[in-house]
């Protein structure tokens, strides 16, 4: 895990210091969402945000160790998925089993996003940033973002988009008020994470076939504090998480 992070001046970004009621966190491969916005996670649970996770694929290709097989690792990795939601503060994680590396942001993906945010009702979904062009961006990474956007505007908002969906109770449109995009070239505002850093890490340490090897090695708490505190230089709080944040259009 690498960054490029540097130090805020206070101007630059809006600090969010209002916790949702609900949030949505949709990320492509199990230790995404921890990595992307285990902070947060954890900061907002502790203060009452109902928080549900949708891991897109099933991490079928995640591991560097050449005895394991797909077969072997999916099991493994939603085990892990389970027990990381809980320690960062996740009431609710939901699996769509997509084959990992095998993302299509198609009509069948939009729909099971769109299903999630009327299921759910965030006020707030944080997710991956698909524009992103000064580093690497993993497709699946791409495809999670870009279905996100659209599935919030304006298919989960509009009642004539996937109207089988207004068939069962409980499910109706629902407009998002605002996304949070992590991995952003260019964020425009932070988090005070300082009282959910370490849960964070906790939580990311329950990847145990990926701590270690993909996700970063034992060091990986140590760079985890190190960005959040770089990103929060100049700001009143010790560590930050940064995203770039669209409002919903009325």
């Amino acid at each position: 895990m690498t960054t490029n992070a540097i130090p805020y001046e206070k101007s630059q970004l809006e600090i969010i210091d209002t916790v949702p009621e609900r949030a949505l966190v949709v990320l492509a491969h199990p230790d995404d969402g921890e990595l992307g916005a285990g902070g947060v996670m954890a900061t907002w649970a502790a203060r009452g945000c109902d928080i549900a996770m949708v891991v897109c694929t099933s991490g079928s290709s995640g591991s560097n160790d050449p005895s394991m097989t797909s077969e072997e690792i999916v099991p493994i990795r939603r085990a892990e998925q389970i027990k990381a939601s809980e320690v960062a503060g996740a009431q609710h994680v939901e699996f769509l089993d997509h084959p990992d590396g095998g993302l299509e942001a198609d009509r069948v993906f939009l729909g099971e996003i769109v299903w999630m945010i009327r299921k759910y009702r965030p006020e707030v979904v944080l997710c991956h940033d698909p524009h992103r062009f000064n580093g690497f961006n993993h497709r699946d990474h791409r495809m999670v973002g870009t279905c996100v956007l659209d599935a919030i505007y304006p298919y989960a908002r509009d009642h004539l988009h996937f109207p089988e969906h207004l068939e069962h109770e409980g499910i109706e449109p629902y407009k998002v008020r605002e996304v949070l995009m992590w991995g952003a070239d260019t964020p425009n505002v932070i988090v005070d994470t300082t009282n959910g850093v370490e849960k964070q890490i906790e939580a990311l340490h329950q990847h145990e076939s990926q701590v270690g090897g993909l996700s970063g090695g034992p060091a990986v708490g140590d760079r985890l504090r190190e960005r959040a505190r770089t990103v929060a230089t100049n700001y009143p709080f010790e560590y930050g998480q940064t995203y770039r944040r669209l409002i919903a259009r009325g």
